[in-house]
């Protein structure tokens, strides 16, 4: 009996995958075994289960089951084995076959994995010949009953668990005359074979005669008339609404549209009024392809980058926070829209020559420290008033423009070299000393020769020369860069190269001042 406890609570254990007895599969084959227990004038053996295995008595079956409706069967059973006890009054046992004709009601519909159920019924219950105890061998059932359960294996094996209680119309099969008649009990499990295969064309669950939409897509839930579901009624199929649990229009795929755009309302960013399909149901009033929501100058065409506002000069800062609306193309601006301005002096960085150092307007932003009218990053004197012409320094006196010129053509060689005569030095000290005055000012040193010798000889000795006296006045602490040596040779004479006196004058150096 244990065993048999036990073997039924596995069996209910099992994951069930299959459908039930259905009316195309109407007919049901099966096989059971199990044990029986007897009550009656001896005692009751009923669900005792501290009986040993040889006290045990077994039985089989065949069961044949008809399909009536989703919750009624007709089953045929039939079943042979041993029925007795054994007790302190006597013991008894015979051999039986049963034919039971029950009606059974499942609890559960066809589509159910796992299917309860009770049945009742009569029949009839044939025992071996015992003279002994009576001579009659037919015993009547009615009624018998019980319960069971159906587990599923696969679409046509289907697991069976059941006890059946039978009343019998005999009070001494055993025996012995009791108050009330002889009552035995089976405890069998077995295996049945569903037969029948369902027409589905669309494989819905939903046989062929009973579906009235038989060309349902495959893995589609469907109901009773094998029709796919519509929670929300609104004439579009779960599986192809979107919205499946509101009612909405076909061409929306089942989805409601409150402002009518043609936008779902699941879509639409802007529900409760009409816009584009293409800014997602929302409204754009100056057509500037962004959104009214989106657009922070909703009445005005602007751009995407300035969030749909307008920018009239074009320097990346919208009309609506610019400050200096009308900054002139490639002006770098700030955050207010206008150009900057780094030392604050009026004058925009793109227009000042001197963007970090403030000064008037007239001089392009730039400063003049000794107000000459020359800006200090043109002014080669910026700390001392000068002209333009000289480049903001003052110009050279007269005097000592003269006594230069004078100083040129006190400056002597030895004859035939580039070599200083002593007498020139004291000139060349003083040109020194007025170079150190004017301190901007530049000196071009230019060489002569008369015409004896050949050309080259003689351009090459008036450009020594002319070196020999920048090399001297580099001495004299003035910058080589303000001084500049030019020998020319015999090219520019200035008197006659025939005569003692004419070349005498050729042989020259000439000095010029400039800026």
């Amino acid at each position: 009996m244990k065993k048999l406890l036990l073997l039924s609570c596995i069996c209910i254990a099992f994951t069930l995958v299959t459908n039930a007895q259905t009316e195309d599969q109407k007919w049901n084959i099966g096989l059971n075994a199990g044990i029986t227990q007897f009550n009656g004038g001896l005692g009751n053996d009923f669900y005792k289960t501290n009986l040993s295995m040889n006290d045990l008595n077994y039985m089989g079956g065949l069961s044949f089951s008809r399909y009536l409706t989703s919750h009624f069967d007709l089953s045929l059973n039939l079943s042979k084995g041993k029925v007795g006890f054994k007790g302190s009054k006597g013991s008894f046992s015979s051999g039986f076959t049963t034919a039971l004709l029950d009606f059974r009601f499942n609890l559960m519909g066809p589509k159910s994995f796992v299917r309860p159920y009770v049945f009742v019924g009569g029949g009839g219950m044939l025992f071996d010949k015992n003279l002994a105890i009576s001579s009659k061998t037919i015993d009547y059932i009615a009624p018998d009953g019980g319960i069971g359960i159906n587990l599923r294996l696969s679409p046509f094996v289907v697991f069976n668990v059941q006890e059946t209680f039978l009343y019998s119309n005999n009070n001494k099969r055993d025996g012995v005359v009791a108050s009330s008649n002889d009552a035995y009990l089976f405890h069998t499990v077995g295996v049945s074979f569903n037969f029948g295969k369902m027409k589905d064309a669309d494989n819905d669950g939903i046989s062929d005669n009973k579906d009235k939409c038989p060309n349902t897509p495959t893995g589609v839930l469907v109901d009773k008339k094998g029709c796919p579901l519509d929670m929300d009624n609104d004439g579009v199929p779960d599986y192809l609404d979107s919205c499946p649990n509101v009612s909405g229009s076909m061409a929306l795929h089942g989805c409601p549209d409150k402002d009518g755009d043609g936008v779902a309302d699941k879509d639409d960013r802007c529900p409760d009024v009409a816009g584009l399909k293409s800014l997602q149901g929302c409204p754009d009033r100056d057509g500037d392809g962004i959104a009214d929501i989106d657009d922070r100058c909703p009445d005005v065409a602007g751009s995407v980058s300035l969030k749909g506002c307008p920018d009239t000069d074009g320097d990346g800062v919208a009309d609506i926070d610019d400050q200096c609306p009308n900054t002139k193309p490639g002006y770098k601006v700030d955050a207010k829209g206008c150009p900057f301005d780094n030392d604050n002096d009026g004058v925009v960085n793109e227009e000042d020559r001197c963007p970090n150092q403030a000064g008037p307007a007239s001089l392009k932003g730039c400063p003049d420290t000794d107000g000459d009218g020359v800006p200090d990053i043109d002014d080669r004197c910026p700390t001392v008033k000068g002209t333009m012409a000289n480049k903001g320094c003052p110009e050279i006196s007269k005097e000592s423009l003269k006594r230069i010129t004078e100083i040129g053509s006190k400056v002597y060689f030895e004859n035939n070299s580039d070599k200083l005569k002593v007498a020139s030095l004291v000139q060349l000290d003083e040109l020194a000393t007025i170079l150190q005055k004017y301190e901007t000012a530049n000196l071009m040193i230019d060489g002569y020769t008369d015409s004896r010798g050949g050309d080259v000889m003689n351009m090459t000795l008036s450009q020594k020369r002319t070196e020999a006296v920048k090399t001297y006045l580099m001495g004299k602490g003035i910058m080589e860069s303000r001084l500049t040596a030019t020998g020319y040779g015999p090219s520019k004479p200035i008197a006659d190269n025939k005569t003692a006196i004419g070349r005498a004058k050729n042989r020259r150096v000439e000095l010029r001042t400039s800026y």
